[in-house]
């Protein structure tokens, strides 16, 4: 009989942030899938769990996920964790999920901390709706290729980024974007947790003067929503009245121009009379 495999959320900085379920499940388990067994190493020791550790990251996914794999099918239960956060979500273990899902192996989810969901509620901007976009690309085509095809995504955004890549980064939002507010969380759940509100521009400007520390979460307002522009009573009449040319029926005329231009539809009737 097949094991199973438990996606277990760690701290992204607070150890106390670690649930007892997850606990319970490190120490359950008869393996443990990490990122980098140096850091999970230390979580295990801090609550006392002894386990054995296997890699699992970006470079070794395939070799490492055939033998995680090889292990469960095998009837072993395996926990797979990143260095903080949710594993498979912006991270390798999506892989060897989709696996476990080809192959009718049970996946069960440990919920953890998420840097993400933290950053969006701290940040006071909508969070009814948003996008998580990840880490820009490096390279500057791609990067702005990313940038340009969310200029007009109306939900918030969420991207990841790191200290000695946010000034270009916040430099090309500026330019795609425009002079949006943004929300700037950095370190969260640890010593020096910070989130700062702004706009853009003027996040560029503090980190030019203050050199960039920690990881960052950044949460940027979506785009607008197209304003149309103001019409004159007069004009809306008008628009009525070439329709009214084209064959359409009075009623149906004012109907329609009411609908799009915000006027009454009495008022309309009475300005269509007077032309």
């Amino acid at each position: 009989m097949a094991g199973k495999l438990f996606l277990v959320g760690t701290p992204i900085g607070n150890l106390s942030d670690l649930s007892p379920r997850a606990v319970e499940t490190l120490g359950n388990v008869d393996f443990i899938a990490a990122e980098d067994t140096r850091v999970t190493l230390k979580l295990l020791n801090h609550f006392g769990i002894k386990k054995s550790l296997v890699s699992y990251y970006e470079h070794n996914k395939k070799e490492s996920g055939e033998k995680i794999i090889s292990r469960i099918l095998a009837g072993e239960t395996c926990a797979l964790v990143s260095d903080a956060g949710m594993p498979a979500i912006s991270d390798p273990g999506e892989a060897l999920v989709d696996e476990c899902r080809r192959l009718s192996i049970e996946t069960v989810v440990i919920p953890g901390p998420s840097a993400v969901v933290s950053a969006v509620a701290l940040s006071g901007l909508p969070s009814g709706r948003f996008t998580f976009e990840g880490f820009l690309s490096t390279a500057k085509k791609a990067r702005f290729e990313h940038l340009n095809a969310l200029k007009n995504e109306r939900r918030t955004m969420v991207f990841y980024e790191a200290p000695h890549k946010l000034i270009a980064t916040l430099r090309d939002m500026l330019s795609v974007f425009g002079d949006r507010r943004i929300s700037v969380s950095r370190e969260l759940t640890k010593l020096h947790e910070e989130t700062l509100r702004f706009t853009i521009s003027t996040a560029l400007e503090h980190f030019t003067l203050n050199a960039p520390r920690g990881e960052f979460v950044l949460v940027i307002e979506g785009a607008a929503e197209d304003i149309k522009p103001e019409i004159t009573l007069s004009e809306a009449a008008e628009m009525a009245a070439e329709l009214i040319k084209g064959g359409m029926s009075q009623k149906d005329a004012v109907k329609r121009c009411a609908e799009e231009t915000g006027f009454s539809k009495n008022a309309l009737y009475s300005a269509v009379l007077k032309m």
